[in-house]
């Protein structure tokens, strides 16, 4: 996928939601500025377009926005589980960890 591809802008980002999303939600704080490159590479975009521009014409949401999403998804799931274990991981104790001299 480069910006010469035959593909159609539609089948980019077919490939870019189903195939390089799910890899930058692994490793999300280090993807912004990879996120903007490919975007810009697979539409072709000039360097004057701005990143805001192609995230709105694309609908697709900034790094900052799925992490919020993703981090809500998470919530969301251990406030339904039942395990004990997870409730220690939704409610920390507040334990003060402080080296002693």
């Amino acid at each position: 996928m480069n910006r010469k591809s035959k593909l159609s802008l539609k089948n980019k980002l077919i490939l870019y939601k189903c195939i390089i999303k799910p890899i930058w939600t692994y490793g999300v704080q280090l993807w912004g500025c990879a996120k903007s490159r490919v975007l810009r590479t697979i539409t072709n975009a000039p360097w004057y377009v701005s990143n805001r521009t192609l995230h709105n014409d694309l609908q697709v949401p900034y790094v900052t926005d799925e992490i919020r999403r993703l981090a809500l998804l998470y919530k969301r799931r251990l406030q339904g589980h039942d395990n004990r274990l997870i409730e220690e991981i939704r409610n920390p104790p507040n334990v003060v960890r402080r080296l002693k001299r």
